[in-house]
């Protein structure tokens, strides 16, 4: 069954990204009453708390299995002292002059290009921290980023970002970017019910085996009772998985998520 943890959180200066929250329930904040929400699954059991989907104040974001082929272009922002020595969503302590930045959805410890579209500045950094949460912002970037790409002064500016990979250097000292782990392929199902009467689950099962040609009744005891639960699709991956669930769930179909077949 999905479960949700439950965190209250701030924004940095209404702006900070969701910390270290996803990883042990614990965050850095600065007041401001966002709540922030890590969905747990059968088919993202073996996943790290950030590689998790989450919500924040209802909203739901999924993290991108791998960074290949990304780019993105919009606004960012940036955050300084006040979150100076706090932890981040990798569980690194958040260096206001280091080369690092927030995203929503990137694979954490992706290095990126992020450009500066007003004067054509551009600079590296290492995604290790989940945001901004904010308007259309895109990327929250440390101080020692902002003030590089001259964005300290004016608070934001519009930018271009492209996914590098993950960062290596080797015996030689070459900088080399490896694609990051692909986690996204598999076999997946979505869970769109369960009932205490096996009729019930059959009569659901039916319905969609004629609409979709793949629906199973799964029995499974929970606390002691019972369940019939409705598994349908087949889907080789988390992506589109994710998007069938929020299909079925603007059909009728709430509390569907999504689980992994053998």
């Amino acid at each position: 069954m999905k479960t949700i943890t439950r965190v209250s959180m701030s924004l940095r200066n209404c702006r900070w990204a969701v910390g270290v929250a996803l990883l042990a329930g614990l965050l850095s904040g600065c007041g401001g009453g966002y709540k922030t929400r890590v969905v747990e699954t059968p088919a993202t059991a073996g996943l790290k708390g950030h590689q998790k989907p989450y919500t924040v104040n209802g909203r739901m974001y999924h993290p991108l299995p791998t960074c290949e082929g990304f780019v993105q272009s919009g606004l960012a922002s940036w955050y300084g002292s006040d979150f100076h020595g706090k932890k981040t969503s990798n569980g690194e302590v958040y260096d206001m002059h280091a080369m690092t930045a927030a995203h929503k959805t990137l694979p954490l410890g992706t290095s990126v290009r992020v450009v500066n579209l007003n004067n054509g500045r551009e600079e590296v950094v290492r995604i290790n921290d989940r945001g901004p949460f904010v308007g259309t912002r895109i990327i929250d970037l440390s101080f020692e980023v902002a003030k590089r790409l001259g964005v300290v002064g004016p608070g934001t500016a519009p930018v271009r970002i492209e996914a590098l990979g993950i960062a290596q250097t080797d015996a030689r000292g070459t900088l080399t970017y490896l694609p990051s782990v692909d986690y996204d392929s598999g076999n997946y199902a979505v869970q769109i019910g369960a009932f205490t009467l096996s009729d019930n689950a059959q009569r659901l099962a039916g319905k969609y085996r004629q609409q979709l040609g793949n629906a199973v009744v799964k029995q499974g005891w929970i606390d002691g009772k019972l369940f019939h639960r409705v598994w349908v699709g087949r889907y080789d991956s988390l992506t589109a998985a994710y998007a069938a669930s929020d299909e079925f769930g603007r059909s009728g179909h709430p509390n569907s998520f999504v689980v992994a077949l053998d």
